[in-house]
């Protein structure tokens, strides 16, 4: 075998070699990209639950505020309607 044939044939196996090796990482690098994204989608899950339960804790606690407005605008009004002696 020649030196030129040696020479080509180690060239081709060390990128044959690092073309598989790219490949391989690509794919382990792509994998993790992909189920760090899952993770993300469900801590958006999970923070998005939580502020529907701050929105209807806020919800809760506005109505029971204008509840406690309107009453008191109720009884200052009774209290204009009656008569002063």
């Amino acid at each position: 075998m020649s030196t030129a044939s040696r020479v080509v044939l180690g060239v081709s196996v060390v990128l044959t070699g690092s073309t598989v090796c790219g490949v391989h990482l690509k794919q382990t690098w792509d994998r993790e990209r992909l189920h760090q994204g899952v993770i993300r989608d469900l801590e958006r899950l999970e923070r998005k639950k939580e502020n529907l339960r701050l929105l209807e804790q806020q919800r809760s606690v506005t109505r029971e505020l204008q509840a406690e407005r309107d009453q008191r605008e109720a009884t200052l009004q009774r209290s204009d309607q009656q008569p002063h002696n």
